[in-house]
């Protein structure tokens, strides 16, 4: 009984592993590698140009939940302290990155973009752009 509980309990914890959802920062194929502390320069605009590109941050809307989790994991900000970051930007003469609604115009408009950068879950990346960065929950 002890054994088939064991095998229970290594079943349960691989497909609670398996299940977790992964996500990807995505740029425009034409776009060179970036690492984690540019990809938090390039959405916080405080790094507008990569090899003379200039670089297009697109954001899911402001209510999506992978937008919550992708500002959790590479921009180490609360929903709070980006609005307040904005508001001060804003009285700067800078704005926020573009939203857009659906994982799929992210995807699409990174396709089309020299320079641009998004977040979609892995689900929806294809050979139409480049991933450079994933994590999962």
């Amino acid at each position: 009984m002890e054994k088939i509980a064991s095998v229970f309990v290594v079943l349960i914890l691989f497909s609670t592993i398996s299940l977790a959802d992964t996500y990807a920062v995505i740029v425009n194929k034409n776009m060179k590698n970036i690492n984690k502390v540019q990809i938090k320069a390039i959405f916080l605009k405080k790094l507008t140009r990569i090899n003379n590109i200039k670089v297009v941050p697109v954001n899911l809307n402001a209510r999506d939940g992978l937008r919550r989790k992708f500002e959790k994991e590479l921009l180490h900000m609360s929903f709070a302290r980006l609005k307040a970051y904005w508001i001060k930007q804003h009285y700067l003469g800078n704005r926020p990155p573009l939203s857009m609604k659906s994982q799929e115009s992210v995807r699409e408009f990174v396709k089309k973009v020299d320079g641009a950068i998004g977040y979609i879950d892995t689900k929806h990346v294809d050979e139409s752009v480049k991933v450079i960065y994933e994590w999962s929950d």
